[in-house]
């Protein structure tokens, strides 16, 4: 129904302003395959290579550090400080220094991708952690659980599902910075498509990369909604 609804809203536009500007969706699709033996396919493997690489190293770094600020008072009144100067600085402002320091080549973009929603999972994370209600610890506690144990078994699957919520919001994140960083200094990605056939009037192409980036997307958020389904189960079996 959703696919049908914005299919139908884009016929309506293309017919308001009937310029080839915005091309009906049919002939969209009919550009799709040119479109791939132009390397659109190569385009978006590079792209969701990034993507993923930026999340999973957020990931991997964000949520232990969260969880562990989260339920180590002293420690997060020294590092919150810290937190609170660096997140509202928008990170893009350093795109130059980034690609002076790691090169031109995808390092750099991963980079910059991370550090953006590096701190997103972690605020978010760490305001999980705190929010546990005690009792659930002391629970477990009672059977003689370890540190470890606890934040295995009783904080990590208490803050999965804001985690999951962060992720979400760090992938529509990622992919507009992902955009942006495709947009100079490469030869490759979604976005140097996207401004490649926008400067060759070649408007097609052009709204078969931004489909495209839309696909990349969709693929990233049911993949965290499987996650949610499976290891998330009594938020939907209550």
């Amino acid at each position: 129904m959703a696919v049908v609804v914005i299919f139908a809203f884009w016929y309506l536009l293309a017919y308001v302003f009937k310029t080839q500007i915005l091309p009906y969706p049919h002939l969209v699709f009919s550009a799709l395959l040119p479109s791939l033996g132009k390397g659109l396919g190569g385009h978006f493997l590079v792209s969701t290579y990034r993507i993923l690489l930026s999340l999973l190293w957020a990931l991997i770094l964000a949520v232990p550090f969260g969880l562990y600020l989260g339920r180590r008072r002293r420690i997060d009144e020294l590092v919150s400080p810290m937190i609170y100067l660096i997140y509202p600085i928008p990170k893009i402002v350093f795109l130059p220094l980034i690609l002076l320091l790691f090169g031109l080549g995808d390092l750099s973009k991963i980079f910059i991708i991370f550090i953006i929603v590096f701190f997103q999972i972690l605020v978010t994370t760490r305001d999980a952690a705190k929010g546990i209600d005690e009792e659930q610890i002391l629970s477990v506690l009672s059977l003689g659980a370890r540190p470890k144990q606890i934040f295995l078994h009783a904080i990590f699957p208490a803050c999965l599902p804001k985690i999951l919520t962060s992720l979400r919001i760090s992938i529509g994140t990622s992919i507009a910075v992902l955009f942006f960083v495709e947009s100079f200094a490469t030869e490759n990605g979604l976005g140097f498509f996207i401004l490649d056939a926008w400067s060759t009037l070649d408007y097609l192409s052009m709204y078969t990369g931004i489909m495209g980036m839309g696909v990349l997307g969709v693929i990233f958020y049911e993949g965290v909604d499987r996650i949610e389904r499976k290891y998330c189960r009594w938020m939907f079996n209550p």
